[in-house]
């Protein structure tokens, strides 16, 4: 790979995280982590970035945390899913909502919900639920990702290896037939890999723009999947190639603020 067009990538990781880990950056572009450290020196030097022990920054931080700029991307499409996901859940049920803010939406419709317990890695989504004196809410444990409101980690194992739920619901940073669902973070993958083992059945919330693209580590394998829920922008050859593989696929139209209100 040229040089020019790893930096490239390295800044475009860079806007979607916000952050830049030298070890998994170096494995996603099948590079050094010294060849990678270089990268990163050159960057700063163009005054495109500041580094940190083991990575780097953008050089202007966003007063805004990370998650509360990404849940305004897509919401429309976000808030469309989110609704649908709420139809796959019947009462006494016992789901898992990853942190998404995929999820956050879902868990904003679930307000007239009875007799519900959920389990979630999101502070926020839980902190919603938790409104709802009829919703039972467990968190799993672990560790505040850094500008977040998401628990990482394998804490949350302990939890969940002694919960059997009906679905997990989970969104992520990309879905591709080779690679199942995917995600930046290994930690990440690994907590929704235990999450998925545990449940009955496999519900992806993932937008249009994240179909057919993969990420750094894999969450979910491809036929562990059971359906997919995404908006009306999706390729239809992509979402024929699914119904191929005999996964359930919903397609929704995007929600308008107004018609959130």
């Amino acid at each position: 790979m040229l040089a020019q067009i790893r930096r490239n990538q390295l800044i475009h990781i860079l806007k979607e995280e916000h952050k830049i880990i030298v070890k998994d950056a170096a494995r996603l572009l099948q590079v050094s982590e010294g060849t990678l450290r270089s990268d990163l020196k050159i960057l700063e030097e163009d005054g495109l970035l500041v580094r940190t022990h083991g990575g780097a920054v953008p050089i202007k931080p966003s007063t805004e945390s990370p998650f509360n700029e990404r849940k305004l991307v897509n919401l429309p499409q976000k808030a469309a899913i989110g609704q649908a996901a709420v139809q796959l859940i019947d009462n006494s049920y016992c789901v898992i909502l990853d942190a998404s803010s995929t999820s956050l939406e879902m868990a904003r419709c679930l307000a007239a919900t009875t007799n519900l317990t959920v389990i979630t890695n999101g502070l926020a989504t839980a902190q919603m639920l938790a409104q709802n004196i009829q919703i039972n809410v467990i968190v799993t444990g672990g560790v505040v990702r850094p500008a977040s409101t998401e628990i990482e980690g394998l804490l949350g194992k302990a939890v969940l290896s002694q919960i059997h739920a009906d679905i997990f619901f989970t969104s992520a940073h990309g879905l591709s037939i080779e690679h199942g669902l995917t995600e930046f973070s290994f930690q990440e993958a690994e907590l929704k890999k235990a999450m998925a083992a545990n449940a009955t059945k496999v519900v992806a919330l993932i937008d249009s723009s994240k179909l057919n693209r993969r990420s750094l580590a894999t969450s979910v394998d491809f036929p562990k999947i059971h359906t997919l829920i995404t908006d009306s922008a999706a390729d239809p050859a992509f979402l024929a190639s699914l119904r191929d593989r005999h996964i359930e696929v919903i397609v929704v139209q995007p929600i308008t603020q107004a018609m959130r209100e």
